[in-house]
């Protein structure tokens, strides 16, 4: 007597055996999403979504969305630097945007992103931190740039960052003035080109990331949390609006060529062309 086979609906085939029914699309040059491997996906960027911020944005990678405010306060400088303010950048990852995240201390992701993100701000240089200086030695402004995700889908990263740079671009600060240990900052009911100033930024560095996925490195485009899951690591690219090297960032340990790496330099160079665009429209 024949053992009868078993069968099963896609949905559940994907739970059991996620990684083979991810495959079987590959296989094919396509995701189960529909996407072509090399494909990113709907971007959408809004500037000054915060009132109450000194600058904002809020960028979405198709179901990736987060919500970045800067806000500037006076703080003391550091002593080895008494002529700079600082930058501090944190991504927020909370149970609001996905169940994977648990309430309390910082996620490792959470502060893998703030890190990484941190030290491509840095290495980039992106602003002078001596325009932030108020009074050397005595007062300096402290940016807090917070990028909280809504929602989550993948690709925390490239959307962190794109979010963060868009805020810092829509940044506007009252000029202060300082005078006998008390800083004083321009009134009027709005904030404007006589009363306030904005950030010169020299660069705008910008990612792409790419997913390693199976033993044959398929690289996967801007990886949902799905690929996220069942990928061997991540490639992230940052590149400048010149198209110059700002950071690879690598997560996980899968190793690559350097073709394979070639390749994902030319797909980010366009990509991040591509958010630049978007960025320029809005």
């Amino acid at each position: 007597m024949a053992t009868p086979a078993f069968t099963f609906t896609p949905s559940t085939f994907q739970k059991l055996h996620p990684a083979e029914f991810f495959r079987r699309f590959t296989t094919e040059g396509v995701r189960p999403d529909g996407r072509l491997l090399d494909a990113f996906r709907p971007t959408t960027v809004h500037h000054g979504v915060i009132s109450t911020a000194n600058g904002s944005a809020m960028v979405r990678i198709g179901g990736t969305t987060l919500v970045c405010g800067v806000k500037a306060e006076v703080a003391e400088p550091k002593l080895d630097t008494p002529d700079q303010g600082y930058l501090v950048p944190n991504v927020e990852l909370s149970p609001m945007c996905s169940s994977k995240f648990r309430p309390g201390p910082p996620s490792e992701q959470a502060q893998a992103v703030s890190e990484a993100i941190n030290r491509v701000l840095k290495e980039s240089k992106v602003l002078d931190l001596k325009d932030l200086c108020i009074e050397e030695g005595k007062a300096v402004w402290v940016l807090y740039v917070d990028a909280v995700c809504v929602a989550y889908d993948g690709n925390i990263f490239d959307a962190a960052l794109a979010a963060i740079m868009v805020a810092l671009n829509n940044v506007r600060i009252r000029k202060p003035t300082y005078q006998e240990g008390t800083i004083k900052v321009s009134g009027g009911s709005t904030a404007n080109d006589e009363n306030s100033f904005t950030l010169n930024l020299a660069r705008t560095p910008l990612s792409a990331t790419f997913a390693i996925f199976d033993t044959t490195l398929t690289i996967l485009a801007d990886p949902n949390v799905t690929e996220e899951t069942i990928s061997e690591g991540q490639i992230s690219i940052t590149l400048d609006e010149t198209g110059q090297l700002c950071g690879v960032t690598k997560i996980g340990a899968a190793s690559c060529s350097q073709s394979v790496m070639k390749d994902c330099v030319q797909s980010a160079k366009k990509r991040t062309q591509q958010l630049r665009n978007i960025m320029n429209q809005q």
